[in-house]
């Protein structure tokens, strides 16, 4: 007997979810023809569609035939986020056409279900929930068309010509197509106290989508035999951008866990200052310059104010106060708790950021962005601050939940720092303290070289003391530490190669060798392997790094897309889905294999010559 879809909405894989969103919120469509999550008005608000996470109980909008589906293909219409599903049964077929208009005044999702053979007996059941699925809207009848729920300060509108009834606090409603007909849904969201949306008419909504999709994904720069796989990824970053204030968030989802049954579930709806220079190189090259350019101004708001009070991460619209807490409600996606709404690693003290902010204003001034003055002074203050704090031990680049460390990586972002600064201060006549700065990026690097590289394993270590490897060194030609071809990169790649890759992808970390604060076990994560991918490129051993970029484009859904990590061993995607580290990755190795000036080199290059 095929699933039912009560057991569909909950049990399905990550990898089976596709993406569509507005450029300011987002939603995950089932291959079930369910909606399982969604946020609204923007990317951390409260969740209208919680079923992800929880029950179907918690949220959901399923659009999809009635009885046995013999067969179910889905892709995206050309180079857009208007996703199609074909939904096969022995009565005939229906396309279901998913899409969120890029928004005007409201926040809209169109639904349509079209008729493609024969006769199909389909059922709609919109179970709508605010609040992560915790509080039921009070649903009135406006028209015959039209349904209002509202709870709170949320009011989401229903208009179909579908007759649709309360089953158990659900809106069900059943209707038949045929071969060239045509039904219409269109949910749109609105603050509760304002009048009722105006409705749009889906058809037009759909041509207009198509046009501004297909529009934005022309201007993508070739990329040889993986400019379709480019372009996706691409895409798939601008749906994860805020369109009004040019943050990226990280992912459009919470708590999707990076070990199935287990506590590593994180809220990832944020801005992350570590995605800054990577982010930035792979709009600016990919011919993107003006998201680049707004990604650079968000960048600058964010972290604007006393350098002490920098953080990691931030909202989207550059807020600060990101407390973390558990929906206790909800059992989490296959399981694995807690659901955690907000993210307590914005308070830690991680010392790489200094160097990702300084880096990615110089590779903006090297793109020819334009930086007011104010933002020199602003990098000169976050230098001032780092003079006093790089000597400190931090949580590192992967926000450990344990005791702080001298982090190998964070220290050579602390290098980084002052390397960029001498290099804009030289190349654009910009004024500072450079002798000192000099002093202090040569002290980075001979104590780095000095207390982070472990004579015995022919390898930079984690941390200071320790003998645990760390994939974010494998990022370490590429920032101009070390020239690619020293012994002590090289023995670094061995050294990775030998005791961090699973089945042919990286890890991490050895989450075994405690130290964390939590519990073992994740699977491989797929930006750790891309760049991998570039260490290979940079140390010219091209084959190895072909080969491992062609296993990692295999790992991509049906879809184009990828999730945080990827377990080897049961062959699925882990984490928050879809993941903007994991597409900035691909986008980026695609062009170290593609072009003869590459990221790879571009950040090296703007590296000042060190003893």
């Amino acid at each position: 007997m095929p699933a039912q879809p009560e057991e569909a909405a909950i049990s399905a894989s990550i990898e089976h979810y596709g993406l569509i969103g507005d450029c300011e919120t987002a939603a995950l469509v089932g291959r079930s023809g369910s909606i399982d999550w969604l946020c609204w008005p923007r990317f951390d608000s409260d969740a209208c569609f919680a079923a992800l996470l929880g029950t179907p109980e918690h949220g959901r909008w399923l659009i999809a035939p009635e009885g046995e589906i013999l067969d179910t293909t889905r892709r995206y219409r050309g180079d857009t986020l208007i996703l199609e599903t074909l939904f096969e049964t022995a009565e005939g077929a229906v396309r279901l056409i998913d899409f969120m208009p890029v928004r005007g005044v409201a926040s809209d999702i169109v639904r349509l279900v079209v008729g493609e053979r024969g006769r199909v007996a389909v059922r709609t059941e919109l179970v709508l929930r605010f609040g992560y699925g915790e509080a039921t809207p009070w649903v009135t009848r406006i028209d015959g068309e039209t349904l209002k729920a509202v709870a709170g300060p949320d009011m989401v509108v229903l208009r179909t010509p579908v007759p649709v009834e309360g089953e158990d606090l659900k809106t069900v409603g059943r209707f038949v197509v045929s071969a060239g007909e045509s039904v219409p849904f269109v949910l749109t969201y609105a603050p509760s106290h304002l009048a009722l949306p105006e409705a749009i008419d889906p058809w037009l909504a759909l041509e207009e989508t198509q046009a501004t999709w297909a529009d934005w994904a022309g201007r993508c720069a070739p990329t040889g035999a993986w400019t379709e796989a480019v372009r996706r990824s691409l895409l798939t970053l601008k749906a994860l951008t805020h369109r009004p204030t040019g943050g990226i968030v990280a992912a459009p989802t919470t708590s999707l866990p990076e070990r199935i049954g287990g506590e590593r579930n994180w809220d990832y709806r944020f801005c992350w200052l570590r995605d800054a220079t990577l982010t930035l190189l792979a709009l600016a090259n990919a011919g993107y310059a003006d998201e680049a350019e707004a990604w650079r101004g968000w960048l600058l708001r964010a972290v604007a104010g006393s350098p002490n009070e920098m953080q990691i991460m931030y909202g989207v619209g550059g807020e600060r106060r990101l407390t973390e807490w558990e929906a206790g409600w909800l059992p989490g996606y296959e399981n694995s708790r807690p659901v955690r709404i907000g993210n307590a690693a914005h308070r830690q003290l991680q010392i790489d950021v200094f160097g990702e902010v300084l880096d990615a204003l110089h590779q903006g001034r090297r793109a020819g962005l334009q930086v007011e003055e104010a933002g020199w002074r602003l990098e000169r203050s976050l230098l001032d601050h780092l003079a006093d704090v790089w000597r400190e031990p931090d949580s590192g680049i992967w926000e450990m939940r344990g005791e702080p460390r001298h982090f190998t990586y964070s220290k050579a972002l602390a290098w980084v720092a002052f390397d960029r600064a001498l290099k804009d201060a030289d190349a654009f006549g910009l004024d500072g303290p450079v002798e000192r700065w000099r002093a202090i990026r040569d002290e980075i690097h001979a104590e780095v070289c000095a207390r982070g590289f472990d004579a015995n394993e022919n390898s930079f270590v984690q941390s200071y003391g320790s003998t645990a490897l760390d994939a974010s060194l494998l990022l370490l030609p590429g920032l101009g530490f070390l020239p690619a071809d020293d012994p002590r990169i090289v023995g670094t790649v061995a050294a990775v190669e030998r005791r961090l890759l699973r089945n042919g992808l990286v890890l991490r970390y050895d989450t075994a060798s405690g130290g964390d604060g939590l519990s073992q076990g994740e699977g491989a994560f797929l930006a750790c392997s891309f760049w991998l991918v570039d260490a290979y490129v940079a140390l010219g051993r091209t084959a190895e790094a072909l080969g491992l970029f062609e296993r990692l484009l295999a790992l991509r859904n049906d879809l184009g897309l990828l999730a945080e990590e990827y377990d080897p061993v049961a062959g699925r995607q882990l984490g928050n889905f879809p993941q903007a580290f994991s597409h900035i990755a691909l986008v980026n190795s695609a062009l170290n294999l593609a072009r003869a000036e590459k990221p790879v080199h571009q950040r090296r290059d703007g590296a000042a010559e060190t003893p």
